[in-house]
């Protein structure tokens, strides 16, 4: 979902459980969520963006998952996707540098299965290659010098 707020744009986006679902699928939204988090946690003056891509992969790999690379979050402003790209997979200390007042977006997704994804005709709907299940969460956040603050955070 994105809001423009006078021509500043936000963009959040939320993975919803429709139903009973079992304690895997669950986890798969638990991971999903906290690796979110945990890159927020990175999101500081003098890291880089790989720290962010970092601890993401880091996590979500040691619980058993895969980060999908061909999507990334980004940095938004008076445009929806500006740079700089930020990778949810990565090295620690690489990368371009934060600095207060960026405003940027931390949004992983998380597979069950292989990272790689396939296109459907429309151009628009992505889906795991092995066909198992994909989560997603987003912030959008500035950086400040007091640390992150999520600027989508109902």
């Amino acid at each position: 979902m994105v809001v423009n707020l006078k021509g500043g744009l936000a963009d959040s986006a939320w993975t919803y459980a429709v139903g009973d679902i079992s304690t895997d699928k669950q986890r798969l939204l638990d991971v999903t969520k906290n690796s979110l988090y945990k890159g927020i946690e990175q999101a500081v003056v003098g890291n880089r963006l790989g720290d962010i891509g970092h601890v993401i992969q880091s996590y979500a790999e040691a619980e058993g998952y895969s980060v999908v690379r061909d999507f990334t979050a980004h940095g938004i402003g008076p445009t929806l996707h500006e740079d700089p790209m930020i990778p949810h997979y990565g090295e620690p200390g690489k990368g371009l540098k934060l600095k207060e007042g960026m405003v940027i977006t931390i949004e992983p997704m998380i597979n069950e299965g292989a990272w790689q994804r396939k296109m459907d005709n429309n151009g628009w709907t992505a889906r795991t290659i092995d066909g198992k299940l994909s989560a997603q969460y987003e912030h959008t956040l500035a950086i400040t010098k007091d640390g992150p603050l999520i600027l989508t955070e109902q």
